[in-house]
């Protein structure tokens, strides 16, 4: 089965997801799960010119950041997007789907 990240794009702050972490385990899908701390907590790391550069803050100047993420197993992209939205209606954000490179890619 190929792996994907379901990425949770949210405003801070966060809602339970407990029921469906529990669903995705059940199914045999869960592969890793975790909510982030506010995107004010960042620090970004750069590597310039043989220099390491860190800057606290978030990467992105946005209102919406990743507030955390699913990795799950899942037989096709269809599957992975019905997990997202279930993963969606159980947080009331957008959720992201994005699939892990294969060795081969």
């Amino acid at each position: 089965m190929k792996q994907y990240l379901l990425a949770v794009y949210s405003a801070e702050g966060g809602r339970a997801v407990d029921d469906f972490n529990s669903e995705v385990q059940a199914a045999g899908a869960w592969v890793f799960a975790g909510g982030l701390h506010p995107s004010s907590t960042a620090t970004v790391v750069r590597a310039q010119g043989g220099q390491v550069i860190t800057t606290d803050g978030p990467y992105a100047e946005t209102k919406e950041q990743i507030g955390g993420f699913w990795v799950i197993k899942a037989a096709d992209l269809d599957a992975a997007l019905d997990w997202a939205a279930k993963g969606s209606a159980a947080c009331g954000w957008p959720v992201e789907v994005r699939p892990f490179q294969d060795d081969a890619e």
